[in-house]
């Protein structure tokens, strides 16, 4: 299922702070590009360089969350942060929106790190800050429609199972990495564990943010 897009007709802001964090994502990708292996190996979050040194490498807790290993990885983050962003930036503001963000980012960054403490692999990458906004939008918009691809079809529905779908593979796919940490962390990959850890932060910051969630009715 790749989401297309989803109903903004209940939106009442222009969502600024979603898409200045696009532009920043895009430009320091390309700033990543143009720097290439030395400016990956200054501003991504390498754990075992963390663990040796977390006051000098604790910058990087916050740089690696708007770079992005590939075009395909820039592309995908930032559709997610656009259709669904937006919403969420709606519903809680701005500034709290911006907070949210780069504490689920954070969150996702020390989620991985707990699974691989010593691993000499950069990690890279908005997703576990998306991820968070993700469980903010089934938390807030369970029954929003959304327009996804499936085959040659674009097909409405409902986010909960959209996004209940996609937290499923991640958490099938997250436990599995545990067990094969000395492998994963040699070879890299996709940082199951960051998701995981900023889609449940991103659901318990939601609350906290938004006191009693009011869920979205439309159908």
């Amino acid at each position: 299922m790749f989401p297309l897009g989803d109903d903004d007709s209940q939106r009442r802001t222009l969502p600024v702070v979603t898409y200045g964090l696009i532009g920043v994502n895009v430009l320091v990708f390309l700033l990543e590009l143009s720097g290439g292996d030395a400016f990956i190996n200054a501003w991504a979050f390498v754990p075992a360089r963390f663990a040796a040194n977390p006051g000098g490498q604790a910058i990087t807790i916050f740089t690696a969350m708007f770079m992005h290993g590939g075009w395909m990885h820039l592309l995908g983050n930032m559709l997610f942060l656009w259709i669904f962003g937006d919403n969420v930036e709606d519903r809680f503001g701005r500034l709290k929106f911006l907070l949210f963000y780069l504490l689920t980012g954070i969150a996702a960054t020390f989620a991985q790190f707990a699974l691989a403490p010593h691993s000499p692999v950069p990690n890279v990458g908005a997703s576990g800050a998306i991820a968070g906004v993700l469980g903010a939008y089934i938390l807030m918009f369970p029954h929003a429609r959304v327009n996804v691809l499936l085959g040659r079809q674009v097909v409405a529905m409902p986010a909960i199972v959209v996004l209940g779908f996609w937290i499923a593979v991640q958490l099938f796919s997250g436990v599995g990495t545990i067990g094969h940490t000395g492998e994963s962390a040699g070879t890299g990959g996709v940082a199951y564990m960051a998701h995981v850890g900023g889609f449940f932060t991103g659901l318990l910051l939601t609350f906290l943010f938004r006191g009693q969630i009011t869920p979205d009715r439309t159908a």
